[in-house]
């Protein structure tokens, strides 16, 4: 299993102690917020939006996909998306697999999969994201199955997204499809659930850190997810995927 370059792979204990103390702040800063009615820094109303173009250094974008088309035209519009995931079938082992992970998906899509008939060879991805758990669960049935992931031209994997595209046992994505990760809702803003959402968080992030090393991916993945807040999303090069591990490069 191709995992990328390889060259910037360290110790997962390391990147999971670099994790650990920035979390630590960030639950300080929650704790705090919540005692003084402060937000945490983010961008203004004029933030890119994500229709427009993204250059290195400039990948960050407002994430409101409901409102913003991408650049090139996806197959579905993206306001239109499902309200949950949808398996459909396009022909010969390929599907669609579409609309956002909403609670329970996992075990619902899992059913679906396995009595798909032909059975699923690949499954074209496009999502706002959603219930990371179920996006970690669907995504280890996908992997175990050895079902390959796909991603067309301007369409989109967001949020918990790619944990679904990482599970893949081999990834297939075009130049110009939208891979973006950010920071997950956690709860309420009020000061108890705030202070105990610092230990789910920590703990949620070393399953996905875990999960992602699991799948050839480079867990440092999640050094974009932890800085860019839930309002807004984190779009990713080509190279970066390629740098992560999305892209096989051993071909």
């Amino acid at each position: 299993m191709n995992t990328g370059t390889g060259k910037e792979r360290g110790p997962v204990a390391r990147v999971l102690m670099g994790i650990l103390i920035f979390q630590l702040g960030l639950g300080g800063l929650l704790v705090l917020g919540d005692m003084q009615g402060l937000r945490l820094p983010q961008f203004g109303p004029n933030a890119p939006r994500l229709t427009e173009p993204v250059r290195p250094g400039d990948q960050r974008r407002t994430f409101r996909p409901d409102r913003d088309r991408p650049v090139v035209q996806p197959a579905r519009d993206p306001g239109q998306l499902p309200k949950r995931l949808v398996l459909s079938a396009t022909g010969d082992g390929t599907y669609r697999l579409e609309g956002a992970i909403g609670d329970g998906d996992a075990e619902r899509l899992i059913s679906l999969i396995d009595a798909a008939d032909p059975a699923p060879e690949t499954l074209i991805l496009q999502s706002p994201g959603g219930s990371v758990a179920d996006a970690l669960a669907l995504g280890r049935h996908i992997r175990a199955a050895g079902i390959n992931t796909q991603m067309l031209a301007g369409e989109y994997c967001y949020s918990a997204c790619p944990y679904v595209l990482a599970a893949g046992a081999t990834r297939d994505i075009d130049p110009d499809a939208y891979i973006g990760v950010h920071q997950h809702y956690f709860g309420e803003k009020t000061f108890l659930p705030a202070a105990f959402a610092v230990e789910d968080i920590q703990r949620g992030q070393g399953e996905v850190m875990t999960y992602l090393d699991q799948m050839g991916i480079n867990p440092l993945l999640m050094q974009h997810a932890l800085t860019t807040p839930p309002d807004e999303i984190y779009v990713l090069l080509p190279e970066e995927l390629e740098q992560y591990g999305f892209i096989n490069t051993s071909e």
